[in-house]
């Protein structure tokens, strides 16, 4: 790849990732219904052109920021689980489950914003075929990551799951998503929210996890 070349990648991923960042901007104040291209594009400085030169629609542009809100916080959890078994923070017995997620889960990050674009976005997938497809890919992707956080935890602790990695991390997911929106929809503030969410699901953890 010549220089040239790598200078114009540069360049263009450095515009979508602005397109991405004023996009959740404008999303958290005005929702995704209001939040125009127009908006998004004077909020980051740039032309419709730079916009659709990125993205095909607005809704593409909002599933790229879900996708990424929700990697980054799968990133957060596989390193929190990386630094905790570097630390030996995590040689406790089975019977300690609950301290097991509760120590995994303990990673900064604010999710408000994810959860209401994740809702918004699913809320439009059930009208939209073409976006629904677009989400339900997402969706298992998001499930494979945390499937494998779930087998390196268990195969690292040697622990054994009452189901199958796979569909303990579904149930993971489900209790995330119910705690997350009831205490966003209850006004709670980020660390409280944080805290009810982790307590549930490490409180699931202990059922999912087979005691010896």
């Amino acid at each position: 790849m010549s220089d040239t070349t790598m200078a114009t990648t540069r360049r263009r991923e450095a515009t979508r990732q602005k397109l991405l960042d004023a996009a959740a901007e404008v999303f958290a104040e005005v929702g995704l219904d209001a939040a125009s291209v127009e908006a998004i594009c004077e909020r980051a400085g740039f032309t419709r052109g730079a916009f659709y030169s990125n993205f095909e629609t607005k809704e593409e542009l909002f599933l790229d920021l879900a996708r990424r809100v929700a990697h980054e916080r799968v990133a957060a959890v596989q390193e929190r689980v990386a630094e905790l078994e570097k630390e030996g923070s995590l040689n406790v017995s089975p019977d300690s489950a609950l301290e097991i997620v509760q120590r995994v889960l303990d990673v900064p990050g604010d999710d408000r914003l994810g959860i209401l674009l994740l809702n918004e976005i699913r809320i439009h997938a059930l009208r939209d075929a073409q976006l629904a497809t677009s989400y339900l890919a997402w969706d298992d992707e998001l499930h494979r990551s945390v499937t494998q956080i779930v087998s390196d935890i268990e195969r690292a602790k040697g622990l054994s799951l009452r189901v199958p990695a796979a569909e303990a991390a579904r149930i993971m997911l489900t209790i995330w998503d119910s705690a997350t929106v009831r205490g966003t929809m209850a006004g709670l503030d980020y660390d409280e929210l944080c805290r009810r969410t982790n307590e549930d699901i490490a409180r699931a953890a202990t059922l999912l996890i087979e005691m010896h």
